[in-house]
């Protein structure tokens, strides 16, 4: 009876150490993340609401998809070293400035080697000359050679159709959307003949009217393939209530994995 009790015992023993350490592996891998996004952000002023509206969202996707989101409010940490830690940039309404020119030129090679993926959002087509800053003309280019020019500062609703049903981030995208309450800026030129145009707003539609308009293409949703990494910008970024717009959370959704290459 002692000997099949010492047997039971050295079989249970085995059992543990042959199985344990497999089931921590397993466990340990499932809590890997699948990758790894950093988030630059504007702080305060009237862009805010939206950032932390996108910050909640961003953790609830996060949790439920196993993806870690840092974030950084300046370009000071901006390195080639840094940002190799990352498989995706989101420019969550930060501008075109106030970059060191270290920062820009890690960014830049980022993007020009395909590094890692980048989704911008509204403020990030603020191009031009702004709080003493000089206009970046490589991310100018990068937006495809465009430059700010005016907005309804007062505000209008008005209606997106999608152009390119086909690409992944317009994935599950009604053809056509209302925007309730955006800021639409304006451009010296379409962007166009240097980009790949995703959606445009229908300027016809602005509710109330407004004489600030770019007169006709008015693309709002567009993708630059002169550059390896995998990017898309999107105009809409204001208003916090973009969140309960299902059409545009979709678009951010779909945007954060396909630039992560997920």
């Amino acid at each position: 009876m002692k000997k099949r009790t010492t047997y039971h015992i050295l079989i249970r023993c085995l059992f543990v150490l042959l199985f344990v350490p497999i089931g921590l592996s397993a466990i340990a891998q499932a809590r890997k993340p699948r990758f790894k996004v950093v988030a630059m952000t504007e702080v305060g002023g009237v862009h805010a609401p939206f950032v932390e509206a996108a910050k909640s969202w961003l953790k609830q996707l996060a949790n439920e998809q196993n993806f870690t989101v840092d974030y950084i409010d300046n370009a000071e940490s901006i390195t080639e070293a840094f940002l190799t830690n990352y498989q995706l940039f989101i420019q969550l309404n930060y501008p075109p400035y106030m970059w060191s020119d270290s920062a820009k030129a890690a960014f830049r090679k980022y993007i020009t080697e395909g590094r890692g993926g980048w989704v911008g959002f509204h403020h990030a087509t603020l191009l031009g000359e702004f709080d003493g800053y000089a206009m970046w003309p490589w991310f100018s280019e990068f937006m495809g050679g465009i430059r700010y020019k005016n907005y309804i500062a007062s505000f209008a609703k008005a209606t997106v159709h999608v152009e390119a049903r086909s690409h992944p981030c317009m994935n599950g995208v009604p053809v056509t959307f209302e925007v309730q309450k955006e800021e639409w800026y304006t451009y010296n030129k379409s962007p166009r003949p240097n980009v790949d145009v995703l959606a445009t707003v229908d300027e016809s539609t602005y509710s109330p009217d407004s004489e600030i308009k770019m007169g006709g293409d008015h693309p709002v949703v567009w993708s630059n393939p002169h550059v390896k990494a995998r990017n898309v910008y999107v105009f809409m970024g204001h208003h916090p209530d973009l969140f309960k717009n299902e059409a545009f959370v979709t678009i951010f959704r779909n945007a954060i994995f396909w630039g992560a290459g997920k």
